[in-house]
């Protein structure tokens, strides 16, 4: 009996942040600690989307998941943002979330060539969209001029 409640415990502290779980990061108060758990949404919401697309076929989770990996991306930049930090004189975080969103990219253009050519749009917009975090992040790092 102790066994099963120790390995309960141990499972729902190794369960990271699912999918529709963006409320629950918006609610955190540190602003680095908010980024870098919108990050780690983004990735289980990034798998949401491979399960239900590649595996179940549902087009529908599919872009909703793709939607809140969106939404996770663009609020762990406006968290980063929001601290008022200087991405050049503190690097550490801006740095992180540029090396998660290099990968996000990765691992959406994988799912993207599993994808029918039919139902790429959706997949496309996000890409475009955490490109563009991903150069502004870049941007900050290298010191490059704002627009």
């Amino acid at each position: 009996m102790i066994r099963l409640a120790a390995l309960l415990v141990c499972l729902s502290l190794a369960i990271p942040l699912g999918a529709g779980d963006l409320a629950a990061v918006k609610a955190e108060p540190n602003l680095e600690k908010r980024a870098r758990r919108a990050l780690d949404n983004a990735d289980v919401a990034l798998k949401a989307a491979e399960d239900a697309y590649l595996k179940d076929g549902d087009l529908e989770r599919a872009n909703a998941a793709l939607d809140e990996l969106s939404q996770s991306v663009e609020l762990a930049f406006t968290s980063l943002r929001q601290t008022g930090k200087n991405p050049l004189k503190s690097p550490r975080r801006f740095k992180e979330a540029e090396i998660k969103t290099r990968e996000l990219l990765r691992l959406l253009a994988d799912f993207r060539q599993g994808m029918s050519a039919l139902d790429r749009d959706p997949i496309d917009k996000v890409r475009t969209a955490i490109q563009k975090v991903h150069d502004d992040l870049l941007a900050g790092i290298m010191g490059g001029k704002k627009k």
